[in-house]
Order: structure tokens, then C-alpha cells, then sequence
């Protein structure tokens, strides 16, 4: 299992894309006509082989919109993690849901399989997914090779998840995931998946959330140049966008 794609919900699409295409240096590879099923549009944009996602509201029914109004605003939406293959898919699917996970939505496309979970204990929205081979990525678009930039940026490397008791949630998503939580060298509960990406638990006072992203950098000046030209540098170092800090792990 790795940590493949990870999902934001921002009420600007537009807006939000721009801004993090220009600071994070990569492009929108798809937009994907499935998610108005759900009342969405999307942009997604590869970042090396993992990926980044806005979805935006289009309808007032839509969770996204209730997520957002929850939130007070843009905020983490989705992690999506890909399984090794079908037959793992079928026995992670199943661990999740004797671990107390809700599934909300299953689908198939194109080979592509996918199960996902209600936010409402874990913080995010949690899909599991297979896809036809491991290097596939079928919510990336039939070319999305075609549009990956790394220059700037090369990969998602990990997520950042709030809660008032991190610890705990951090089991509760090693119980779903069926991975073990450790400690990192600044006492946070991390769960390291296995093939790629890691998931850290972070102390929050505004409810369970997915509150950062980890990156691996090409080019760290030109992200905080770019980054503080749009004025939304942090003084520690992380970009702020669409609600959720983008953050430069250490080369």
C-alpha cells in the first residue's frame, strides 16, 4: 500500500489550482467528468508519480460543500491509498470495515477499483484502491505522464492530520489501514505505509483534519520565492493554500 493521491475541497477551483500550479511548479493533467456524481468539478495534477486533487462544489447538496462550511472554509478533503493489487484490495477493504470504517462509495473504472470511507471518525475522507498494474493511475487522466513537472517539485511524500487527540485517531487510521503507529523523533504518531508516503498526527483544536502535505523538492528556493511572491509563505517555511500548509521535508 502507498500513499497515492491526496484531495483538498476548495470553493474556488479556479483559484486554488492557479495557485498551486504556479507555487508547487507542476500542471493540471486532468479534469475528470466521474466526479460530478458527486456534484463536483476537479483538477488533478501529478506531482512526479503521486498526485494532488482540488475538488469545488457545483452542487448545495454536494459533501464537499458541507465539508467546506464544516471547516470554515477550504480545507483537506481526501487521502487515497493504492493497494498492491485486486486480491489485496478485496482483504484491505474488508480489514477496514471489521476495524469500524463506513464505506460511503464504491466504484469501478477503466480496471480501476475504488472504496471510500466516511470522514466522520477518521478526519478525511479514506479511499482504497487498486488499479490494473501498479504503475496505472486511472483518476490521473488517459496522459498524465505527459504532464508531469518535477523541476520544482518531485513528490507528495506524506500527509499531515490534526486532531485534539492524535494519538488516538492515529489508531483508529492504523486500524483501518491495518499498519502500526510509531513515534517520530518530535514525539508525533506516524504511520509509515509500506511502498510509499507517511501519515503524521499533529496536535488541533478545530477538529479532525487533513491540515498538510509533505513534499520532496527539486528546487526549494524557487518554491518559497514563488511562494512569497503570492504571499502565502509561512515563517516556517510551508506555502498555505486552499487551507492546507504545503511543506518542504528536509533534503
Amino acid at each position: 500500500m502507498r500513499l497515492r493521491q491526496i484531495a483538498l475541497a476548495a470553493s474556488g477551483l479556479d483559484e486554488s489550482v492557479e495557485a498551486l500550479t504556479d507555487v508547487l511548479g507542476i500542471e493540471v493533467g486532468f479534469h475528470d467528468p466521474g466526479v460530478g456524481e458527486f456534484g463536483l468539478v476537479n483538477a488533478v495534477m501529478p506531482v512526479g508519480e503521486t498526485f494532488l486533487e482540488v475538488v469545488s462544489p457545483v452542487r448545495d447538496d454536494a459533501t464537499a460543500k458541507r465539508w467546506i462550511d464544516k471547516r470554515g472554509g477550504d480545507a483537506g478533503y481526501m487521502a487515497i491509498f493504492q493497494c498492491d493489487d485486486y486480491a489485496t484490495h478485496e482483504a484491505e477493504v474488508t480489514r477496514a470495515e471489521e476495524a469500524g470504517a463506513v464505506k460511503v462509495w464504491q466504484g469501478e473504472h477503466q480496471g480501476a477499483v475504488g472504496v471510500h470511507f466516511h470522514p466522520k471518525e477518521l478526519g478525511a475522507i479514506v479511499s482504497l484502491d487498486a488499479m490494473p498494474t501498479w504503475d496505472d493511475w486511472i483518476w490521473g487522466g488517459p496522459d498524465w505522464r505527459q504532464h508531469v513537472k518535477t523541476d520544482v517539485t518531485t513528490a507528495i511524500t506524506g500527509a499531515e492530520i490534526a486532531s485534539g487527540s492524535p494519538q488516538k485517531l492515529a489508531e483508529r487510521w492504523g486500524a483501518v489501514l491495518g499498519e502500526k503507529v510509531v513515534r517520530d523523533g518530535d514525539g508525533h504518531s506516524v504511520i509509515e505505509c509500506p511502498r510509499g508516503g507517511r501519515l503524521v498526527f499533529v496536535p488541533g483544536e478545530t477538529g479532525d483534519a487533513i491540515v498538510g502535505v509533505e513534499l520532496a523538492m527539486a528546487d526549494r528556493d524557487a518554491f518559497a520565492a514563488r511562494a512569497k511572491k503570492r504571499g502565502v509563505l509561512g515563517a516556517d517555511g510551508a506555502a498555505t493554500i486552499a487551507g492546507v500548509r504545503f511543506i518542504p521535508t528536509p533534503e
